[in-house]
């Protein structure tokens, strides 16, 4: 061969050959021939529909090359499905279990004949192989683990004949209930171990080092507090075992920059849609718009938030047309997974939302329940401009501003109109009341009662509405009927799994409650779904910590509420009832100044009517408390 004409080219390798193919032939020499004619024929037919081509035949052996990777194990899984049928007429002793190996390498190709070390790979993965199964080696599978609907097992790195490296191998598991999943043949194996075990020694390490030198140094007692401490920065956004997204903000490549609108809402529809599938881990809206419009690596994002994948793309509104590109990508190699663009009309916006996520949820290969098809089917509304109008009250309903609530309040009474079954706009209208009660200077119990009346119509509209039953648990909560919230916000969690306000919000309900430790639990599960949080998740676990009388923990907690937003005034008053409670009368004193300069009518205020504890003794306490650090006189 002319080494100046050596063609060489990465292809995915199949080969397969018959399980006792000797004991068969030996046994019945006609009958054999006869079946592996057939069987032969079989094959040859699903490598073609599958794209691939017939290299060699010799005997019972077939090698065949594909361009694609995925293609090639989707045909290796089709072979044996359709050979299982086959083998259904034959007796036990006559049938025929073909062995499949498969490699991803470099070969020579010449004419028609192909030549090098990833064939033999393949060869050789195939004698490893049971009847009617597949190996695949550690390079084919790193391409495939996430773009079929397939289950996998490690059996480590084997050493192969004539092959000087060991070599990754994983068996196939072609049971659509394996879907998703790793196992491995020996526990030694599993990352979990190691990381478990590197976790252990690193645990044993620190304390050494802080239980020897610091203490030896300072004689300071190592409590259960520091191991506590020690163990979360251990586990600090560790990947979750489930597939784990991040759906960046899509950007607007519209000429019209007005359309900012559109894009952002495309996103968090997206990933409502997602978080209602309980097999994924999805990273809230507020986490990953914190990343809108700033240059930061996937790789970073990744790390930042505690995910594998992370969705970016973009929007452009055309008129009529509108045009999406989307892609998945692994957040520790920077790899696209897949890359997809779209151009529809706009009146196919629901059909494409609904695209892209399976598109996501096939990539990633999650098994979804009956629950979650059922929970991601329903149709918010199919009236193209009530959604225009909804997208752009989205911002502005979320607002703590009177002005912007009433802006976002007439912009879905207009979705509303055009869509009198559009339930989460009702939802969202109940939204502005809540907000409006909460953040204006009104407290009449009217507004209060418009947050049920919203609430309980966008429910009556669509039941499987969770932001409906959201509203009700608001409404529930400020009228210390604490037993109904609590059935309504299990509601919500239910039809949307990963929505960390509503988690929270649970964990401010059970903590009002008088079941504050339960609250921590469910404060600090959604601050891991949303690391960006905002405030009132950190507030509402220093206020339970507050309430279990574990004052260190809630000062530690408090302090880190004042730096992330030094303006909400709830955290300086529970910031001085701990360190008044801790004896720290000095720095009770600060934050109580704190809280009077920034809320000159904060004593007048009936905090002890309003603050919704179940039991009333626990308002009285604080009051009491509030009066000792010189609030009220």
């Amino acid at each position: 061969m002319d080494n100046r004409k050596v063609k060489r080219k990465l292809v995915a390798i199949l080969s397969t050959d018959v399980k006792d193919y000797s004991r068969l032939m030996a046994d019945n020499e006609v009958e054999t021939v006869k079946s592996i004619k057939a069987c032969r024929k079989l094959l040859f037919r699903k490598i073609s529909d599958h794209y691939g081509r017939v290299v060699d035949s010799p005997g019972d052996n077939i090698l065949s090359e594909f361009s694609s990777l995925a293609d090639a194990v989707t045909c290796a899984v089709a072979m044996q499905t359709a050979l299982m049928e086959h083998n259904k007429e034959l007796s036990d002793n006559r049938k025929m279990e073909f062995r499949v190996g498969i490699n991803l390498g470099d070969i020579i190709k010449d004419g028609e004949r192909i030549y090098g070390d990833g064939i033999n790979i393949a060869a050789r993965l195939e004698g490893m192989a049971e009847g009617g199964g597949i190996c695949i080696s550690g390079s084919a599978y790193d391409q495939v683990k996430n773009r079929l609907p397939l289950g996998y097992e490690f059996l480590g790195p084997q050493e192969l004949k004539n092959i000087s490296e060991p070599i990754p191998v994983y068996r196939i598991l072609s049971d659509p209930a394996s879907a998703g999943i790793l196992k491995y043949r020996c526990i030694k194996d599993n990352p979990k171990y190691k990381r478990k075990k590197r976790m252990i020694i690193g645990t044993i390490l620190i304390f050494l080092i802080l239980g020897g030198g610091i203490l030896f140094k300072e004689n300071i007692p190592f409590t259960g507090e520091h191991r506590k401490t020690i163990k979360q920065k251990l586990m600090n956004l560790r990947i979750p075992d489930k597939p784990s997204i991040a759906v960046l903000p899509f950007t607007n490549m519209s000429e019209d920059k007005e359309q900012e609108y559109f894009s952002d809402g495309f996103t968090e529809d997206l990933i409502t849609d997602l978080s209602k599938i309980s097999g994924l881990f999805v990273i809230a809206n507020n986490s990953v718009f914190f990343y809108k419009n700033k240059n930061v690596r996937i790789n970073k994002i990744g790390r930042d938030l505690g995910v594998k994948y992370v969705l970016e793309g973009s929007i452009r509104k055309m008129g009529d047309r509108v045009r999406i590109t989307a892609q998945l990508i692994d957040s520790k190699t920077e790899g696209h997974v897949w890359a997809e663009r779209y151009d529809r009309d706009l009146k196919d916006i629901f059909s494409l939302q609904d695209e892209v996520r399976e598109k996501i949820v096939s990539s990633l290969a999650v098994r979804m329940t009956s629950d979650d098809k059922k929970r991601i089917m329903v149709q918010d509304t199919h009236n193209l401009e009530a959604y225009d109008y909804y997208l752009k009250a989205n911002k502005l309903y979320r607002s703590t501003d009177l002005k912007k609530l009433a802006q976002g309040r007439a912009l879905l009474q207009e979705a509303i109109r055009l869509d009198p079954n559009f339930a989460k706009a009702y939802a969202a209208m109940g939204n502005t009341f809540f907000k409006q009660w909460i953040f204006g200077p009104d407290k009449d119990p009217e507004i209060l009662n418009k947050v049920f009346t919203w609430g309980q119509k966008a429910i009556e509209i669509n039941p499987e509405e969770p932001d409906g039953y959201n509203q009700l648990a608001h409404y529930y909560l400020w009228t210390k009927q604490h037993d109904s919230g609590i059935d309504e916000i299990k509601k919500a969690i239910t039809l949307d799994p990963n929505n960390p306000e509503w988690l929270a919000f649970y964990g401010n309900l059970l903590t009002h409650s008088g079941k504050p430790e339960q609250g921590i639990r469910l404060f600090t599960k959604a601050m891991r779904l949303d690391p960006k949080y905002p405030v009132w998740y950190m507030f509402g676990l220093g206020h339970a910590y507050f309430l279990t009388q574990d004052y260190d923990q809630a000062i530690s907690n408090l302090k880190k509420a004042v730096k992330q937003s030094p303006g909400f005034w709830p955290s300086y008053l529970l910031l001085a009832a701990s360190y008044s409670a801790k004896g720290m009368e000095k720095e009770s004193r600060e934050a109580v100044k704190k809280i009077l300069d920034e809320n000159k009518n904060f004593p007048n205020e009936k905090w002890e009517q309003l603050v919704p504890y179940k039991d009333p003794a626990v308002g009285r306490q604080l009051m009491e408390t509030l009066k000792k650090i010189g609030i009220y006189q």
